[in-house]
């Protein structure tokens, strides 16, 4: 396991742990609530309803998951430019890892990419298991 692997999953690990338990059968994106971490290379998107690259993760992706079942959500790799963003809903009842995200139950990440760099790790919503980024300068 890498350095930067261990420090995505302690990360992981402190955003459940500080997220607290959200019971609500509303699926509406306007209900679900907004991550606010600011990870190196990323910048909060605040008040944006579009982004560049959008995804959702559907109600039952987790169960699929325990059936065997590949997710393909999300493209196994990602290829984006400085300033542009990206937006992610999960709308299970169970947080998923996405790269260098993860993404709570019921939660929406939105984050612009600000820095030129390559980014990988676990992802639980595409069947490779692995998701890679890559932001290029403008």
């Amino acid at each position: 396991m890498t350095v930067r692997a261990a420090l995505v999953g302690l990360a992981a690990v402190v955003l459940v742990a500080c997220s607290g338990s959200k019971d609500s059968s509303d699926m509406s994106t306007a209900g679900i609530p907004d991550l606010e971490e600011n990870l190196p290379g990323y910048g909060v998107v605040l008040g944006a309803n579009e982004a560049t690259y959008e995804y959702t993760i559907p109600i039952g992706a987790g169960d699929a998951l325990d059936a065997g079942e590949p997710l393909s959500i999300l493209p196994g790799s990602l290829t984006a430019t400085v300033g542009q963003t990206i937006r992610i809903v999960n709308r299970d009842t169970r947080g998923h890892s996405v790269g260098p995200w993860f993404v709570s139950a019921r939660a929406t990440l939105r984050q612009e990419f600000t820095t030129p760099g390559s980014y990988e790790g676990l992802c639980t919503v595409h069947p490779s298991g692995e998701f890679v980024l890559q932001v290029l300068p403008r």
